[in-house]
Order: structure tokens, then sequence, then C-alpha cells
């Protein structure tokens, strides 16, 4: 969780400076503009770039991002250093850890169908949030011991832990992550390239 973390903390300031650079001349290309599939300023200059807006000003999702990685961290190195948290702290990181996964992946699905342009940089967050999400399922499982199922759900909860000591959930994570770039390939295909 905190490799990709902080993957997706340098990516999200390498997209803000991005942004910036736009914001200064919207005629620009960047760097990782390859083709008409492949461009970061298609992406960036669409609506979904942007869809927090408060008092007429709008925030590139990017700063949003910042502030996330950042949170998540500091959430790893808790982790890492074994430190045991309140199960509402445990219970509200997972629910973040979530939310994060599905607004990445709706900002995937918006680049892949509606913009028609794929986004590199997009691409790595999308990713690193993904394992991210994956990681921290498996510490609020295994570590923190969520969900704690007893009584009449106690044989789903015996299920969790061996799906999880069988290391079952590698397999499907690896999974995950090949469907993600099977879509990617489908949709997208020789354009790529």
């Amino acid at each position: 969780m905190l490799l990709a973390s902080v993957v997706a903390l340098v990516v999200s300031f390498v997209l803000s400076a991005e942004t910036l650079q736009l914001a200064r001349d919207p005629g620009n290309k960047l760097d990782c503009d390859l083709n008409a599939v492949v461009s970061c300023s298609t992406v960036a200059q669409s609506w979904q770039a942007e869809i927090i807006k408060f008092n007429g000003l709008s925030y590139p999702n990017a700063f949003f991002g910042i502030a996330a990685e950042s949170v998540f961290i500091t959430v790893a190195v808790i982790g890492l250093i074994r430190v045991v948290v309140p199960r509402w702290f445990a219970v509200c990181t997972w629910l973040g850890g979530l939310a994060a996964l599905m607004y990445a992946y709706w900002l995937f699905t918006q680049s892949v169908f509606v913009i028609h342009a794929l986004c590199p940089w997009c691409l790595v967050l999308m990713f690193s949030t993904t394992i991210q999400f994956m990681a921290l399922t498996h510490a609020s499982v295994v570590v923190q011991d969520l969900p704690r199922l007893d009584g009449r759900f106690g044989s789903l909860r015996r299920g969790l832990d061996s799906y999880y000591r069988l290391n079952a959930d590698l397999m499907v994570d690896v999974v995950w992550v090949l469907a993600l770039v099977a879509i990617i390939v489908v949709k997208e295909g020789p354009a790529l390239f």
C-alpha cells in the first residue's frame, strides 16, 4: 500500500504540474501526448478533469489526489509500524479507499468510453489506486479483523480467513488487474502503439 500510495502521490504532483502548464498555455502539447488516443491534453481539457466547482472556480482532480494520497501514505506507515487503530478508523480508512477506487474507475470509464483518449499518468494513478485498495482490503481483513462476524455469520468469517490465508486474494487481484489491461487493449487496440 505504501509503494502504491507513493507512486500515486508522485503522479498526482505530475498531473497537477501539467494542469497548471495547460492553464498557462491551453494550446501547448504535453510530453505524454503521443497520438489521438494517448493524449493527456485531451483528457485534461475535458470537463471530467475538474468536476469539483465552488464559487465559480473549478479544482483539478489532481489536487485532490495530492491530499488523498498523503493520507493513504500516512495510514500505510501507521500500518507498517504495526499500530492497531480503533475499529472506526479502520472502517473509515477502508471506505475512503473504496471511494478513491470508485472515483478512479469512474474517471477511467469516462476516459475510455466518453472522452476516447487515455492519459498514461491517469492510468498509472488508476492502477496504483487499485493496488492500494487491494492492500488496504487485505490489511483490513487480516490485521484489523474486519468485518467482525460472529454467531450465524461465523462461517462467513472463517471463509474470509481461509480466503486470505490461502492467498486466494492474490489470484483474484492478478485477474482483476489483467481485466483492466484487457479493457484498454480491446477498446483501443492498435491505436495505443
